[in-house]
């Protein structure tokens, strides 16, 4: 599928590595500067499209973001499959920090939404769509209803909360994962869940990781202190919370092949079943 999108656009993709493969399949060329990345769940394909509108909106905006790779069209179909084509950044390898995640969240939460060709935040749709795609793949039932029953659940919560923030261009999965640290400072890249929705999701994401997964250092904490925001606080937060940690289960369904990824996934699903909300979780291999 690589070699033919490449093709397809005049690219040489001899040499190509993966560098992750998730919700997206993501390559970095060997001849190019360039990143490929293939959608992989064909009912999120228009993610796509709104990662490259993201770009596009933050650069004008002067917030720090990748750039779609220029003189490469952009979208290019292949096998039911989108592709799209994003320049290098110059990558120092360092890690962001968390305070350089909350400067450049307060920059991205101030660009307009007004007139911005982004969708409006629909985070359970986006659920359906992969438990839909998982059910085709032959995932089992069972897992597959517990995750439909939640979905049910969570959109009626959903209509019950009462935002404190202001409305925004939001990144949808923000976290230093998704920053690269360039020479110039870090930028925002991995765009597909840009969106307009609330700014209290875009806090969601380090709060769940610090309550799930293992940190010596409080990074929500660092996090509120310096956005000057507590998310945990709210009381929309469970219901947010839990939003999370169902895409956190239904993500891992594509790529749990191997015995350790089907092994954390099964773990993730037991607490949602069980609601069990203190159980440690590991990322997936």
């Amino acid at each position: 599928m690589l070699a033919r999108a490449c093709a397809d656009v005049g690219l040489d993709d001899t040499g190509a590595r993966v560098l992750r493969c998730v919700n997206n399949a993501v390559y970095r060329l060997d001849r190019h500067p360039i990143i490929v990345r293939i959608a992989l769940t064909p009912g999120l394909r228009r993610r796509a499209f709104a990662a490259v509108e993201a770009a596009r909106l933050l650069d004008r905006h002067r917030v720090p973001v990748v750039q779609p790779a220029r003189g490469v069209p952009q979208i290019v179909h292949v096998e039911g499959h989108v592709v799209t084509f994003w320049l290098r950044a110059a990558d120092t390898g360092r890690t962001p920090t968390i305070v350089e995640l909350a400067r450049l969240l307060r920059r991205l939460h101030r660009v307009p939404s007004a007139g911005a060709a982004l969708p409006q935040w629909d985070p359970v749709t986006d659920l359906r769509i992969r438990i839909h795609d998982a059910r085709l793949r032959g995932w089992p039932d069972a897992d597959l209803d517990l995750l439909a029953r939640r979905c049910d659940a969570i959109e009626e919560a959903l209509s019950t909360v009462r935002y404190q923030l202001p409305e925004s261009v939001i990144h949808g999965d923000a976290q230093v994962d998704n920053l690269i640290a360039t020479p110039g400072g870090a930028i925002w890249c991995d765009l597909d869940t840009a969106c307009v929705g609330p700014r209290e999701w875009d806090l969601v994401p380090v709060a769940v990781r610090q309550l799930r997964f293992r940190h010596r250092t409080d990074q929500h904490r660092q996090l509120a202190d310096a956005y000057g925001f507590d998310v945990i606080r709210w009381p929309g937060f469970p219901v947010l919370r839990e939003l999370r940690e169902l895409k956190l289960a239904a993500v891992g369904m594509p790529i749990a092949r191997d015995v350790q990824s089907r092994t954390e996934l099964r773990r993730r699903l037991h607490s949602i079943r069980t609601g069990d909300t203190t159980t440690q979780w590991t990322p997936y291999r």
